[in-house]
């Protein structure tokens, strides 16, 4: 019996969405714009939290 490893399920999963996203992406409408605009949204909260994160992490290893 062959082991899956969890690795190997995270990458299909990621996999699958791709092709799903494309689908839903390439649809008729606004669906193109809707997910560009949903991409820059997250895209630019992880930025902002990230670089908050960074500081307050760095924060705690200087002096005053």
């Amino acid at each position: 019996m062959d082991t899956i490893t969890p690795a190997n399920i995270i990458v299909d999963n990621i996999s699958e969405m791709i092709g799903l996203f494309t689908d839903v992406a390439m649809g008729a409408g606004a669906a193109p714009l809707l997910i560009l605009i949903g991409t820059l949204l997250v895209v630019f909260s992880m930025g902002v939290f990230g670089i908050l994160t960074l500081g307050a992490v760095g924060d705690l290893f200087t002096s005053n």
